[in-house]
């Protein structure tokens, strides 16, 4: 396995009504990714439709279909005519009333060879996600494919340290984020760069404190609330690749859409590792009160 993967993510509008559409520019980013040499190749959260979480609306459910399920045999054999490996997100139908936000990882022959269930759930406004989504129940365990073990996780999650860095304790050689994040349309200026600081911000710090190479993948384009009581969300893009040290190594803008070429060399991660060891002066004897949720 080379020191080197090979990635690529593509930032696209997913507001079309129509999932075919959405798939279509998804299915044409992972056949240009291949073209660029790409063997790795990320996509953005939910990325077959708009935001549904916008609304709470039982008619959302209709959306959501089973793994595997159709979207995933296309998806798979995506994977396979490209020859990479492929991570994706999805509405996932468990059962009648049990519903996921699920990332699939795809192998280079088109088998599917793991999932991660979005543990962090939202519920803010505009972000009604705890409506649709039950916490995902798999852990926070990277999946193993020709590549390395990827350390999956969805949007949300990207806020929490303690996601990050079970993910690296259990091996992951790279953070990989599948995103739908924007602002309010009404924010002010100032506000909606205080907010797209602060998520860069931390997941540059996961790279950081785990010595880990992160890639967050998000949408463009503005998507309007179904229900008119709020004038929607602008996905405010800005999808990036950042290094072990938390520097950047490719960044898309605000509204870019395509498809974005970057090589990961996991060499770096060890190297980082050795000067900044921050996994072997962690005082595991004395971080029990983590699993509380307040110390009062």
């Amino acid at each position: 396995m080379s020191s080197v993967i090979k990635l690529a993510f593509i930032q696209q509008a997913c507001g079309n009504s129509d999932p075919a559409v959405n798939l279509e520019v998804s299915l044409q980013g992972v056949r240009e990714a291949a073209a660029l040499g790409a063997e790795l190749v990320l996509l953005p959260e939910l990325h077959l439709g708009p935001y549904f979480c916008q609304t709470e609306d039982t008619g959302g459910f209709d959306l959501a279909e089973p793994i595997p399920g159709p979207t995933t045999d296309v998806l798979g054999a995506a994977a396979r005519a490209a020859g990479v490996v492929l991570v994706a997100s999805l509405f996932e139908k468990r059962a009648p009333g049990l519903y996921h936000n699920t990332a699939v990882v795809f192998e280079r022959d088109g088998q599917m060879v793991g999932k991660y269930r979005k543990m962090h759930i939202p519920d803010d406004p505009g972000y009604y996600e705890k409506f649709y989504f039950t916490p995902g129940d798999l852990g926070f365990t990277p999946i193993e494919t020709s590549v390395g073990k990827l350390g999956v996780l969805v949007c949300w999650d990207q806020w929490y340290p303690e996601a990050a860095r079970l993910m690296a304790l259990s091996g992951a050689d790279i953070l990989l984020y599948p995103t739908a994040i924007g602002w309010n349309i009404e924010d002010a200026e100032d506000e909606r760069e205080r907010q797209l600081n602060a998520w860069i911000t931390v997941q540059r710090g996961h790279a950081v404190a785990n010595g880990l190479p992160v890639i967050a993948c998000n949408r463009v384009g503005d998507e309007p609330d179904p229900s008119g009581q709020t004038p929607g969300i602008r996905f405010w893009g800005n999808s990036f690749a950042a290094g072990p040290q938390g520097e950047f190594l490719c960044q898309a803008e605000v509204e870019e859409r395509g498809v974005f070429r970057v090589d990961i060399d996991r060499k770096r991660s060890e190297d980082v590792r050795r000067i900044w060891p921050f996994l072997r002066d962690r005082r595991i004897d004395a971080y029990g009160a983590l699993t509380r949720r307040f110390i009062d």
